[in-house]
C-alpha cells in the first residue's frame, strides 16, 4: 500500500465526513441566525429560546436525512472492504 493510496482513502473519508456534517449543521445554523435576529429585534435574552429551536431542527433534519446519512457511510465502508485485497497487494 503506497502513501498515495492511503492519502486518497483519507481524502475520500474526510470529504464524506465534511458533507455529512454540513448537511446536519446547516439547518441548525440558519435556525439559530433567525432566532438571534428575532431576539435582537425584540430584546428577549432567553437562553432556551435559542437552544430549543436549533435542537428541534437538528433532530428533524437527522430524521429526514438519516437514511441517506447512513447509506453514504455504508457505501464507503463497503467500497473500502471490497477494495482491500487490491489495496494491500
Amino acid at each position: 500500500m503506497t502513501p498515495e493510496v492511503v492519502i486518497d482513502i483519507f481524502r475520500e473519508a474526510l470529504s464524506i465526513v465534511i458533507i455529512l456534517v454540513v448537511a446536519i449543521i446547516s439547518p441548525g445554523l440558519v435556525t439559530g441566525l433567525i432566532v438571534a435576529v428575532f431576539q435582537a429585534a425584540t430584546s428577549i435574552n432567553e437562553q432556551t429560546l435559542s437552544f430549543l429551536p436549533r435542537l428541534i431542527v437538528t433532530l428533524t433534519t437527522l430524521s429526514y436525512i438519516g437514511n441517506w446519512f447512513f447509506g453514504t457511510i455504508v457505501q464507503f465502508f463497503e467500497r473500502l472492504m471490497v477494495n482491500i485485497p487490491s489495496l494491500i497487494g
